[in-house]
């Protein structure tokens, strides 16, 4: 009876754990896409059962490692290029691709008064570091660079900016003061009809190329339902309502 009783419970841990890897899915998220994600996963959970397991990171970091064989399901990215270069790749699945939101660039400050509705701060002396995203990486970062370029900028400016890894530590050098000002998405500082603490700039559109961002499921997650999943949910009302609260266009 013990034998038979401990075959049956390996039996069961067998097909708990199958259970478990069929329902959960693997996210690479741009990290723009931080703060609404952070709502849509536990309400796609709670929707569906599924789990999603999430990652934080810059869009292009997220394609040397899918390339690399890194375990993501699906690619939440930053832009439309990186989605449509793995399907090309063979290593996504191109009738998965869409768009799910697109993003603004702002230059924002903790200090009240700092910024004005022109960006004209860039053009004086009032601050001694500028943050940005890698632009290597990330294409908020290379928007932002792209932005200064026009501008006349980037050649004066280029000794006082500071590169983070990625938008979430472009904001948090903000935050923490390590740089005066910074270029950051709209989602980071704003949310339901409010803005953040202190002066910004909404960057007008022309200024830098559209960042019209997109998802696709990848090679790894094409027969798994929660990637088909969650997907689906995301193009729902309720994943889109999140979205546009943190100041996304769709």
């Amino acid at each position: 009876m013990k034998t038979l009783t401990m075959a049956l419970g390996a039996l069961a841990l067998s097909a708990s754990t199958f259970t478990t890897l069929a329902d959960e899915v693997k996210v690479a998220v741009a990290a723009n896409f931080t703060g609404p994600m952070e709502k849509i996963a536990p309400a796609f959970a709670q929707a569906t059962g599924h789990q999603a397991v999430v990652a934080y990171g810059s869009t292009g970091k997220f394609y040397a490692q899918i390339k690399n064989g890194a375990p993501f399901d699906i690619l939440i990215a930053t832009d439309q290029a990186t989605p449509q270069r793995l399907a090309d790749e063979g290593l996504a699945v191109a009738d998965s691709q869409f768009t799910y939101a697109s993003g603004t660039l702002v230059l924002w400050s903790t200090k009240p008064g700092l910024i004005d509705d022109q960006g004209a701060v860039l053009k004086g002396d009032g601050f001694r570091h500028l943050a940005i995203a890698n632009p290597k990486v990330a294409v908020y970062g290379a928007a932002a660079v792209e932005v200064l370029n026009k501008l006349g900028l980037y050649d004066r400016l280029q000794p006082r900016i500071v590169t983070a890894e990625n938008i979430n530590q472009a904001h948090q050098f903000v935050t923490t003061g390590n740089a005066e000002l910074g270029f950051v998405a709209l989602s980071q500082i704003f949310q339901d009809g409010e803005y953040a603490a202190g002066s910004h700039w909404i960057v007008p559109a022309e200024l830098h190329a559209p960042l019209k961002q997109d998802a696709v499921i990848l090679k790894r997650g094409k027969d798994n339902p929660a990637a088909r999943a969650l997907m689906e949910f995301i193009k729902g009302d309720q994943a889109r309502a999140v979205i546009l609260a943190h100041g996304y266009a769709l």
